[in-house]
């Protein structure tokens, strides 16, 4: 098996830019994921969101992640577990509104360096998508006017643990899915190792690396570029020791936005050639959370037999 992709952004600025530019699109056909180092965010702020996350865990959440595994005698399980996952969670939304301000418990130190943290991830996202274009041999700023929706992308966070598991082999830290979105983002912990990606068949683990950012691509791009770039599944695997953090930040379409293949990606291939549907993704989000961990292809289907009811207007511009 080969080597998992790590992409050293600071080599766009260089003689290596074009050698670079083919790693992101290999990465992206044939991997779904990618490792970015030398992103730009700073390993001063990457070290203080890490460890607010971990005593803010420990403060606030460890004792209710433990109170719901009693309450569901996860400890004593016999069999393979399939209806939740070995993880403690809150999600903060950062567009097109914040609620950083709603979540209670949050110390006003860890709130800063959240929304500061969440800013640099933005930029970043952004990065991403106008690399994606010129990879792709879109028009530059198409991928973010299609995100773009009529209020702009949506943005936010699942802040996860996934403490030491008694039964990794009958509980899955978080089981296989894809996720639906756009471009997601991960900080996630550098010793504790469980997040794998399926690859030819086979898990691969995506390696913990200090100060990296994991990048995966969702369900939305693998539409909009007509299958050329598709989204993986990929699970966490629950550990006997150690805590697992995973920060993951999901910038997606906003609510109203239209997906469907860009012409320009379906006018390369032959004619009806377009095997993906167009659809409003508030729609998709609403089908995916009650299928998250089925295969997504019925849910392509399920947006195809719905088409005829979006009416595709011109594509909302910042």
């Amino acid at each position: 098996m080969e080597n998992f992709p790590i992409i050293d952004l600071s080599k766009l600025n260089g003689d290596e830019r074009s050698a670079t530019m083919e790693m992101i699109n290999d990465a992206c056909e044939n991997w779904g994921f990618f490792e970015l180092v030398n992103h730009g965010i700073s390993h001063e702020l990457l070290d203080t969101v890490q460890r607010m996350t971990k005593e803010h865990y420990g403060k606030c959440m460890d004792q209710r992640f433990k109170q719901m595994v009693a309450s569901k005698g996860l400890e004593a399980v016999q069999s393979e577990v399939n209806d939740l996952d070995w993880e403690s969670t809150f999600f903060l939304r950062h567009l097109p509104v914040s609620n950083m301000a709603e979540i209670p418990d949050l110390e006003d130190d860890y709130r800063k360096a959240m929304k500061e943290f969440a800013v640099e991830l933005e930029k970043v996202a952004e990065q991403l998508l106008e690399l994606l274009c010129e990879n792709l041999g879109l028009e530059e700023g198409y991928l973010k006017k299609v995100f773009y929706g009529s209020k702009g992308p949506t943005f936010g966070t699942k802040v996860s643990n996934y403490p030491p598991c008694p039964k990794p082999d009958l509980i899955k830290g978080l089981r296989a899915h894809t996720d639906a979105g756009g471009i997601i983002l991960l900080f996630q912990d550098d010793e504790v190792s469980g997040l794998q990606l399926l690859k030819d068949d086979q898990w691969v683990d995506v390696p913990p690396m200090k100060h990296s950012i994991v990048i995966n691509l969702g369900d939305q791009l693998e539409v909009i570029t007509n299958g050329k770039y598709k989204s993986v599944l990929h699970r966490v695997i629950a550990q006997t020791e150690g805590n697992r953090m995973s920060i993951a930040s999901f910038y997606n379409p906003g609510s109203d936005a239209v997906i469907y293949p860009a012409p320009a990606l379906v006018e390369k291939e032959a004619v009806n050639s377009q095997v993906y549907p167009k659809f409003v993704f508030e729609d998709y989000m609403k089908l995916y959370a009650g299928l998250k961990f089925q295969a997504k292809e019925p849910r392509f289907e399920a947006m195809k037999n719905m088409e005829t009811i979006v009416n595709l207007g011109p594509i909302a511009t910042v």
